[in-house]
């Protein structure tokens, strides 16, 4: 299973749920016990328990650092008293068969070698509903004021879905698996998470514009996009990424920077 830091699922997945109506389907005002696989540092999670008030909310994760995270994170809030976490894995969960009437993930499947145990595992443990919420990472658009940003991010991901060992594309074929794993599928659609960057910028906001320049965002994934790429291409890549950045931060500080980031997820309801 690929492993991320807490600040890159912080820097992913901010503002993913601002709304809440790609959930409506999950039926959580009458949840009773309700299971967050892969739940990282929980942002998932809290909202399941926000939205199902009546529910013992646990996140599960491999990660003992990112667990501890989601622990802080919870605590203090109007949920905590509800919510829960555990470590283990999520081919191998460990909870007993019809254990929650609820189990959901958000982008694991996509980051799992066999993503399809999973799911059968999500299958054992739930007396009704199961749900994925996974993104195509290959219909994402970008548009930005930086004229080479939207190319260079589109040759990156290209390279990155070819190099990478997962389906990080997974997008509605999550349907396969559910439908493999014996579940009656039960609903279906796609929620475009919105990222923009515009004056006034966050601090994540220049953070991120700071990683650019420095060609730390395209290191990030140097493993996969070296196993795709020709040699000399990485190189010339990252060279023209840092430009990119550099070009980036010198607006950022007129206040001329802005880019719109839309990931589409798709979400995938199946029936035990």
């Amino acid at each position: 299973m690929r492993r991320f830091t807490a600040d890159y699922l912080e820097r992913t997945r901010r503002g993913m749920w601002e709304s809440r109506e790609a959930l409506a389907p999950l039926a959580l005002d009458s949840r009773s016990r309700v299971l967050d696989v892969g739940c990282g540092t929980g942002e998932l999670t809290r909202v399941l328990a926000e939205e199902a008030p009546a529910a013992e909310v646990v996140g599960v994760d491999a990660d003992t650092g990112l667990l501890a995270s989601a622990r802080d994170a919870t605590e203090g809030t109007g949920v905590a008293a509800r919510t829960g976490y555990a470590a283990g894995d999520a081919t191998r969960l460990p909870f007993p068969d019809d254990a929650f009437d609820l189990v959901a993930c958000q982008a694991l499947l996509i980051n799992l070698p066999d993503p399809a145990a999973a799911v059968r595992e999500f299958a054992r443990v739930s007396t009704d509903l199961v749900a994925a919420v996974e993104p195509d990472n290959a219909d994402v658009a970008v548009s930005s004021t930086v004229d080479a940003e939207a190319r260079l991010e589109a040759e990156v991901r290209a390279a990155y879905i070819a190099g990478v060992d997962t389906d990080v594309a997974m997008g509605e074929r999550a349907r396969d698996l559910f439908a493999d794993a014996g579940l009656t599928v039960v609903d279906t659609h796609r929620y475009r998470h919105e990222k923009r960057v515009e004056p006034p910028y966050s601090e994540a906001d220049l953070r991120g514009v700071a990683r650019k320049a420095s060609g730390a965002g395209i290191a990030d994934h140097e493993t996969e996009l070296r196993r795709e790429l020709a040699a000399g291409d990485y190189d010339r890549l990252r060279r023209e990424w840092r430009e990119m950045g550099r070009a980036a931060a010198a607006q950022a500080q007129d206040g001329d920077y802005e880019r719109v980031e839309r990931v589409p997820f798709d979400v995938t309801v199946g029936r035990v």
